[in-house]
């Protein structure tokens, strides 16, 4: 089959095709009996392109497709389709862009766990959205339908998503809600009570009370009657305006139980799964947030997902940046201590690579990122260890370097511009500062200061 050629199913009531060029199926079944379509039309009820999107999400050849839908109002169709398909033009640019990049995804292996299918879905869609909703029979209330298609109903999509994020694969683009749950069992199912301030009892009622302003005593109205008078029975004044001798308190309750009185009861939170009580303030708090693709996650998507679990890898000796940061703490504090050793910090950022790389593709893209590694790695030594902040942004640790040193490293690194000829690639330059310790450095610098003091001379 010619790889130009894309083909393109309606799903929908009728024999004709809304589009000539696609193929009309009035049900699932007889789509799933065709080889697989780069791209998936729905022209059904709103009702019926949701149960169409859950199975062809959780089916393994249109899982991560292209698949287009014409309901923007639709909460659940919005997380789990590409939107409304635009012209053919647009559809046709779509799906090929579709092909390369499943193509460059992870070295060109195929996602195998929960979490590597999620990723690619994203990266497919480079960096894609992940879209939080509200699940009345959730235990804790929100769910990402996209996950439990993708990853199978029996996955925590909390869980999974929250695993992702934490080691910095996603990142959050809106906070939709904050909730508590359960510390024993982790469900949101609660129920918030009010309970005796003593004995934790739920049997309390509100209680008719009055306050003297002469004594401060505050009781029970039957307390303060006495031969058909109000008298306070602390100080034994006669209470005859309100006001001025006394007032009524807002609230006030009396325990059955225990015969307690009190102005506020206490906010006891029940579990209606487990029974765990807990005071609010116990309660596990958990944000609901959208998530896209990060920048750490759109380059463990290129250069190879088992790399994300590696301490060093690549030619580069390269390192996730928050272990990093670590090291160039750890050589902070060594400096800080006993003056020594010597290093240089160098940054690196290849102006307008971004743009360069979306115009060349994901293919050509991932060709010309293997260069200008390759060409690093010639202007370093093996000891040295790197990390990527950004798709543009470099960082190197050169340990056992003065001043002569880096500009050695930088007059190297300068002649990565020799790759940068051609009309496509002009736009691309490189900007490079470096920092050399110990007297480079200012007073109580951390790594994370030191970077963000030099990523300022980046711009």
């Amino acid at each position: 089959m010619n790889d130009a050629v894309i083909r393109v199913a309606e799903i929908g009531p009728g024999r004709d095709a809304r589009h000539p060029l696609a193929t009309r199926f009035n049900d699932l079944t007889a789509l799933l009996l065709q080889p697989a379509f780069d791209a998936v039309l729905l022209e059904a009820s709103p009702e019926e392109n949701r149960r169409l999107l859950h199975a062809l999400r959780s089916h393994p050849h249109y899982g991560l497709s292209l698949i287009h839908c014409r309901d923007p109002q639709d909460a659940e169709i919005q997380a789990l389709s590409d939107g409304p398909a635009e012209d053919w033009q647009t559809l046709e640019r779509q799906c090929l862009l579709h092909r390369e990049r499943l193509a460059v995804f992870n070295n060109g292996r195929a996602p195998q766990t929960p979490q590597a299918h999620l990723l690619a879905y994203l990266w497919l869609r480079g960096p894609g959205r992940l879209r939080a909703l509200r699940h009345p029979t959730h235990p804790q209330h929100y769910d990402f339908p996209l996950v439990r298609c993708l990853a199978g109903e029996a996955t925590n999509s909390l869980a999974l998503v929250r695993d992702l994020a934490q080691r910095g694969l996603l990142e959050s683009t809106a906070l939709i809600d904050r909730i508590r749950l359960c510390r024993r069992c982790g469900s949101g199912q609660l129920n918030y009570v009010d309970v005796c301030t003593e004995c934790n009892s739920l049997d309390i009622r509100r209680q008719a009370s009055l306050h003297c302003f002469t004594c401060g005593h505050i009781g029970r109205q039957a307390q303060f009657l006495k031969d058909g008078a109000l008298v306070c029975p602390n100080c034994v004044t006669r209470l005859r305006h309100i006001g001025s001798d006394y007032d009524r308190p807002l609230e006030n309750y009396t325990c059955n139980q225990c015969q307690a009185f009190f102005i506020d009861a206490d906010i006891e939170a029940r579990c209606l799964d487990c029974g765990e009580a807990h005071s609010p303030e116990q309660l596990h708090v958990r944000e609901i947030r959208d998530y896209q693709l990060s920048e750490a996650g759109m380059l463990a998507a290129r250069q190879g997902l088992e790399r994300d679990s590696e301490p060093l890898f690549g030619a580069l000796a390269m390192v996730g940046a928050t272990t990093f940061r670590t090291l160039l703490d750890w050589q902070l504090e060594l400096i800080e201590r006993h003056k020594a050793p010597r290093f240089a910090l160098l940054g690196l950022r290849f102006h307008n690579l971004g743009e360069v790389l979306e115009r060349l593709g994901p293919q050509r893209g991932h060709a010309l990122l293997d260069a200008l590694i390759e060409r690093i790695q010639v202007a370093i030594r093996d000891t040295d260890r790197c990390t990527r902040t950004s798709e543009e942004q470099l960082w190197l640790l050169l340990m056992y370097t003065d001043g002569q040193g880096l500009e050695r490293v930088v007059e190297r690194l300068n002649r990565i511009s020799e790759l940068f000829v051609g009309e496509e690639l002009k736009d691309i330059r490189l900007a490079t500062v470096g920092c050399v310790a110990p007297e480079g450095l200012f007073e109580k610098e951390t790594a994370e200061l030191l970077m963000a003091r030099l990523a300022g001379e980046l711009q």
